[in-house]
């Protein structure tokens, strides 16, 4: 094989067999970003929890009772959100396509006409107009789908209002446990201030998440990273700065 015969990486992505894969597999709905969304926030609250507690000299069992507070409350709270926007957009859905149904059913002809001009728009003219628009209009259900992709804008999926908000609570809970682990164990890290170990893990955690985000969006990775890391330290300065500010007032009451 010539080096001109070579094939590239581009090339093969967009070799029948791979279109066929990538197809099918934009499909399935993934709940990745549901993760990432309940990592960042669980990793970057309860930190900041946990810095509030050290910058206020509190003794590491408040910062463990609080941190688990935090889990618990805001882990629920973000997963119910997610939970009620899944539904929505899922009842939005259904709502739509009922309307479109009801259309197709009662006014065909106004409803063909659309399809005629969604199609015009899209470069088809003449007899290949028509053709599509019949090959569209045969089927009733690639009919509907047609109107709500092209002319409502709507997605054919949705997530799952119930696994979103179940993959969001443990992306929370699991990215959250990071900060504060190693006050479980201050025995095992010697010397090593406890906080340094919550600090550095927690930074390893950012930059673990920030990459994942930039896989989820199709981004730079090591940007997504970087954002990641810089966000989730400002919310832990934030914290600790009130700590330390709010100190004398805390052990005076």
């Amino acid at each position: 094989m010539r080096p001109s015969d070579r094939l590239t990486p581009l090339d093969i992505e967009h070799s029948p067999a791979a279109i066929k894969t990538r197809l099918a597999m934009a499909k399935h709905q993934s709940y990745l970003g549901d993760f990432v969304l309940g990592a960042i926030d669980g990793c970057v609250t309860t930190f900041a929890v946990v810095s509030g507690a050290v910058g206020a000299n509190l003794p590491h069992g408040v910062a463990i009772i609080v941190g688990f507070a935090n889990l618990a409350a805001d882990g629920f709270s973000m997963a119910a959100s997610n939970y009620q926007r899944a539904k929505s957009d899922l009842e939005w859905m259904d709502k739509a396509r009922r309307s479109e149904e009801r259309h197709v059913e009662t006014i065909p002809e106004g409803e063909r006409e659309e399809i005629r001009q969604i199609f015009a728009a899209k470069g088809f003219s003449g007899e290949q107009l028509e053709q599509a628009v019949q090959v569209i209009t045969r089927d009733r259900r690639r009919w509907v789908d047609t109107m709500m992709t092209d002319e409502l804008g709507l997605r054919l999926a949705y997530p799952n209002p119930l696994r979103a908000a179940l993959v969001t609570f443990a992306g929370f809970c699991g990215a959250g446990l990071v900060p504060l682990l190693p006050f479980f164990l201050p025995a095992a890290f010697g010397s090593t201030p406890v906080f340094l170990v919550s600090v550095v893990a927690t930074a390893l955690t950012f930059v673990a998440i920030g990459t994942l985000k930039g896989q989820v969006l199709n981004r730079s990775k090591p940007r997504a990273a970087f954002e990641t890391f810089v966000a989730g330290s400002v919310a832990a300065a934030l914290a600790y700065a009130v700590g330390v500010g709010l100190k004398e007032l805390v052990h005076a009451i």
